[in-house]
Formats: structure tokens, C-alpha cells, sequence
């Protein structure tokens, strides 16, 4: 394995030309399994050298309770991928959750990073089974589910995700992080821990296998979760003609930002208050700070989340990097939506 390329050699903007030269169609899709990896380390330059043959790219975390993946790879090599996934035991016919909408460049590098989980739950108590999952729901159960009185429906995704979209009726936390949500949930919901249902549900399914064995773990008795997440639930819409109970856009962590589920636009712009539910990057590197930004307020701005940032964007490039130097992303890259300038606006 020494000496074997283990690392990106080409930037995004030179792969985002070698994707638009080969002029061949790109599935993005994510996965996740629980299991026991005992070296990590080993497991991701295993990972690393497979996949990037076969053209890869994407964000992937491994940890030694198992992986978590979001990829876009050639279309004309999925068989093999999946062949290469089922011939390791615990990836052996894994669910796929293949995106709603396609992107050839949702990904532009190949990062598989080894994490001491591959969910950040913040979690220490190691005497729950994390494989004591909730029931598993398909879609057309999820629907019925829901419609029932003694059931209440969570979002465990963090606030700027549902902010866009989200199920009908669901309680949607105002959180920054899963980590957040557990102890949040747990005590509004601790009156109902017999007596209802409690069915969560995510993007692709991951957080919710965590989170029901969790809450079985702190007495919750009828857990349930949607199995794979919102992006299979609407998959599984389309193709039996069910219902869709989902309104506005799915978050969604690659260059996309989001899919469309419905023609429901439930957000606002975070600078002018209009109706907008596009999410952007700040242009200016600096800072890069994720939130909702309108075509008007993007013009007047320069694709930028404050007069401070578009005044350096003004700035030749030159200039720019001589101000970025020494320091990381400006700390407001972590708000997502609610730096300080923006919720002042939302407010007013």
C-alpha cells in the first residue's frame, strides 16, 4: 500500500473540466451501515484506492462503528461498484438511496476522512445497543402512520434543513446540530413515552437509526423511523402513485444544496424577507457563510451575505488572499443562517 496514491491530485475546477470533457452521466447516491470496523485507517486507504479507480467522488466518514457515505460515481460503473461494496460482509446489499434530481458535479473530489463516529451525536453512554433500532417504515406505512392521532412526527435534521422542507405537521427542532435534538426531543416528548407514536424521520436515514435506539434506550416503547430517509420515502412516491407528504425542497450536502419535492416554496430570503428558499455560499471565501439569498438581494450584493463581504469581493483576487492569509474561514461559516447581520433582517 506505501507509495500508492491515498490522496486528491486534481482541484475541483480541474476535475469539474475532466467531468465536462468525458461527457458521461454521474449518479449521486449516499449509504450508511452500522458496524464493528476494528482499523478504520486501514478500511479507508482500502476504500480510497478501489474507489478512485472506478472514478469515484464524494464525502465519506468511516469511524469503527461504520460508514457514511455520500458519492457521485459514472454511471456506467455503478454494477461494479455495487459488486465492489458486496464484497465486504457488512456492505453486502446495502440500500442505496440514489439521488431525486442528478448532478454530474454534486461532487468534486474524493474525501474519505476517518471520524470517532460517523454521526456526531455527542453521545457517552455506551450501555445502549445501537442496533435496537425503531421499526422501519416504507413510505405508503409512513403515510399511514402519520394520519393517525396518537402519533407525533419529528424532523431530526438541523433547522437550516428543515427550514426549506419538511413533513406535514412534523415537529421540527430549532437546533444546530443532531447532537442537539436528542435531549431537546426527549424532554418535550417525555409525557408521551407510552401513549404515542413516535416516528422520526431524515435526509437519507442515518441519524434516525441512531436517534430510535437512543430513544428506546431512554423508555420511548413504540419507536419508528422512515426507512431511508426522505430521499427513498419520495422515490417510493413517484413510483406507486402515493401521496406525498412532503412540502418544499430536501436539503441535501453536496454542491445541489437541495432537491425539489414539491412546488411549495416555505422559506424566506434571509436578507429581504421575500419568499426564497435557494440556498448560496457567501462569495466571499472568507467568510462563505451558507444561507437563503434571493435573486434581487444576490444582484444588489454580489452574491454576498453582507456589504462587508461584497466590498471584499470587489477586491482583486490578489487582495483577497493577501486578507485570508494566516486564518481559517471566518467562524460565521458555522452559523448557517443565523449570523448575527442576517437575523437581524429576518427580524425586522
Amino acid at each position: 500500500m506505501y507509495g500508492m496514491q491515498l490522496y486528491n491530485t486534481l482541484s475541483a475546477k480541474q476535475r469539474a473540466a475532466l467531468i465536462d470533457e468525458a461527457e458521461e452521466e454521474r449518479f449521486t447516491l449516499s449509504f450508511y451501515a452500522y458496524a464493528h470496523i476494528k482499523h478504520p485507517s486501514e478500511f479507508r486507504d482500502q476504500l480510497f484506492m478501489s474507489w478512485d479507480a472506478l472514478g469515484v467522488l464524494g464525502r465519506i466518514y468511516v469511524a469503527h462503528e461504520g460508514i457514511n457515505a455520500q458519492l457521485s460515481l459514472p454511471a456506467p460503473r455503478f454494477n461494479a461498484f455495487k459488486k465492489l461494496l458486496d464484497t465486504i460482509a457488512f456492505l453486502k446489499d446495502v440500500p442505496l438511496n440514489i439521488a431525486i434530481e442528478q448532478d454530474n458535479k454534486s461532487f468534486l473530489k474524493l474525501k474519505i476522512k476517518v471520524r470517532d463516529k460517523i454521526v456526531a451525536d455527542g453521545l457517552s453512554d455506551d450501555t445502549f445497543d445501537v442496533t435496537n433500532k425503531g421499526m422501519h417504515l416504507n413510505a405508503a406505512e409512513f403515510n399511514a402512520i402519520t394520519s393517525a392521532e396518537d402519533t407525533i412526527v419529528v424532523d431530526m435534521r438541523n433547522h437550516y434543513e428543515s427550514e426549506i422542507g419538511h413533513f406535514e405537521g412534523a415537529i421540527t427542532p430549532d437546533v444546530d446540530t443532531f447532537r442537539d435534538s436528542l435531549p431537546i426531543i426527549e424532554r418535550v416528548l417525555s409525557e408521551h413515552k407510552s401513549n404515542k407514536n413516535l416516528v422520526m424521520y431524515c435526509t437519507g436515514g442515518i441519524r434516525c437509526e441512531k436517534a430510535s435506539a437512543y430513544f428506546k434506550h431512554k423508555g420511548f416503547e413504540r419507536v419508528y423511523q422512515l426507512k431511508g430517509g426522505i430521499i427513498e420515502y419520495v422515490r417510493q412516491v413517484k413510483n406507486q402513485g402515493l401521496d406525498n407528504k412532503f412540502i418544499g425542497k430536501n436539503f441535501v450536502f453536496d454542491e445541489r444544496r437541495s432537491e425539489a419535492i414539491s412546488d411549495d416554496v416555505i422559506a424566506t430570503c434571509h436578507q429581504c424577507g421575500s419568499t426564497c428558499d435557494t440556498h448560496v455560499n457567501c462569495a466571499n471565501d472568507g467568510c462563505h457563510l451558507l444561507f437563503i439569498q434571493c435573486p434581487s438581494c444576490a444582484e444588489k450584493l454580489d452574491n454576498c451575505c453582507s456589504d462587508s463581504c461584497a466590498a471584499i469581493v470587489a477586491l482583486p483576487e490578489d487582495k483577497q488572499r493577501d486578507l485570508r492569509k494566516g486564518t481559517h474561514n471566518n467562524n460565521k461559516i458555522f452559523d448557517k443562517g443565523r449570523a448575527h447581520h442576517l437575523m437581524t433582517l429576518k427580524r425586522s
